[in-house]
C-alpha cells in the first residue's frame, strides 16, 4: 500500500469522526424537523443552546408544537423559563388549551404560574371542567343544643388571575366549614335546620368566601346531614354533676370543721375538769388551815361532814329510781 492510499484512508476515518463528533454536539435531526414543521431556526442557535447547557429538544419541541396551534411564542421566551428552572412543555400544553378554550392566558402568565409551583395546565382544565371539593362531616351546634353534622359539596372553578399568591383548596375547606358552623349555630331550633338544608348554602355563598383565594366559588351543596349528640343536655348534665361535686366537698369541709370543733370543745371540757379536780384538791388543805387557824371548829367540821354523806345518799337513790324506770320502760 502505497503512501498516498494510506493518506487517503486516514483523511476519511478522521473526516468520519469529526462528523459523528458534529452530529452529536449540533441536533441536525431535530434542526430538520423544526424546518419541516415552518419553524424557521438556524443551526448557530442550536449550538448556541448546548453551550448554554439548555436541551434542545426541550425547546424546539415546544416551539413546534406552540407553532402549529397559532400561538406567538419565541424561542427567547422558552428558553429563559427553562432555564429559570420551568417545565416548558407543560407552560406550552396550557397555552394551547387555553387558545382552544377562549381563555385568554398569556405566556407570562403562564410561567409566572408554572415558577409559582401550580400546575397551570391543571388550572386551566379546572377553568374549563369545574373541580367538585367534597368535605368531611362538619359538626355544629344549634341554641337548642342539639348537634347537627352536615357534608358539602364545593364547585369551584380556577380563577387564573389569581392563581399567583392566592390561597388553596385548604382555605376554601375551612371557610366553608367555618360557614357552616356559624349557620347551624345562629339557629334557635335544629328542626330549621333539618326542614331546608339549602339554607346553609345559600347563607354561606353570600359571604364571599372565595376572597383571596385562587378558585371562584360555583356553589355549595348539602351532601348529607345528620343529627349528633344533644350537647345541651350533656352540658347540663355535666354542670351537675360539677355542682354536686362542689356541694359535696363543701359538706365534707363543714363536717370536718365540725368534727374539728368538737374535738376541741372536748379539750376544753377536759382542760375544765382538770380545774375543777384541781380545785377539789385544794378544799381539804383550805379546811385544815382554817382548822389550825381557828377560822373553822370541829362542829363546823362534822357538819360538812354530814352534808357531804346526805348529799352522797341523795344520788345513790336518785340513781336506783333511775335505773328502776329504764327497767319498767
Amino acid at each position: 500500500m502505497d503512501q498516498s492510499t494510506i493518506l487517503l484512508l486516514l483523511a476519511v476515518a478522521i473526516g468520519f469522526i469529526f462528523l459523528v463528533v458534529i452530529l452529536t454536539f449540533v441536533p441536525v435531526m431535530l434542526w430538520i424537523s423544526a424546518l419541516a414543521a415552518g419553524v424557521k431556526i438556524s443551526i448557530f442557535t442550536l449550538i448556541g443552546m448546548r453551550l448554554r447547557r439548555v436541551i434542545p429538544n426541550r425547546i424546539i419541541n415546544p416551539l413546534i408544537k406552540s407553532h402549529k396551534a397559532g400561538l406567538d411564542v419565541t424561542i427567547n421566551q422558552l428558553e429563559s423559563h427553562y432555564l429559570a428552572g420551568g417545565n416548558v412543555d407543560r407552560v406550552v400544553n396550557a397555552l394551547i388549551a387555553a387558545h382552544r378554550a377562549n381563555i385568554e392566558l398569556s405566556f407570562e402568565r403562564g410561567a409566572a404560574i408554572d415558577l409559582a409551583g401550580r400546575d397551570v395546565l391543571e388550572a386551566v382544565q379546572m377553568s374549563v371542567n369545574p373541580k367538585v371539593i367534597e368535605t368531611p362531616f362538619i359538626a355544629g351546634v344549634a341554641m337548642d343544643g342539639i348537634e347537627i353534622k352536615a357534608k358539602s359539596r364545593i364547585t369551584v372553578r380556577a380563577n387564573i388571575d389569581r392563581l399567583v399568591g392566592g390561597a388553596g383548596e385548604e382555605t376554601i375547606i375551612a371557610r366553608v366549614g367555618e360557614g357552616i358552623v356559624s349557620t347551624i349555630g345562629s339557629q334557635i331550633d335544629h328542626k330549621k335546620v333539618l326542614e331546608n338544608p339549602d339554607m346553609i348554602s345559600q347563607t354561606v355563598l353570600k359571604k364571599g368566601l372565595d376572597a383571596g383565594t385562587a378558585f371562584e366559588i360555583l356553589s355549595i351543596d348539602i351532601a348529607d346531614i345528620d343529627i349528633g349528640k344533644n350537647i345541651g343536655a350533656v352540658l347540663q348534665t355535666d354542670q351537675a354533676e360539677a355542682d354536686k361535686n362542689i356541694a359535696q366537698a363543701k359538706a365534707e369541709e363543714r363536717r370536718a370543721m365540725a368534727v374539728a370543733q368538737e374535738q376541741e370543745m372536748r379539750a376544753r371540757v377536759q382542760e375544765m375538769r382538770a380545774k375543777v379536780v384541781e380545785a377539789e384538791a385544794e378544799v381539804p388543805l383550805a379546811m385544815a388551815e382554817a382548822l389550825r387557824s381557828g377560822n373553822m371548829g370541829v362542829m363546823d367540821y362534822m357538819n360538812i361532814k354530814n352534808i357531804m354523806a346526805d348529799t352522797d345518799m341523795r344520788d345513790s337513790i336518785g340513781k336506783i329510781n333511775e335505773e328502776t324506770n329504764e327497767d319498767d320502760k
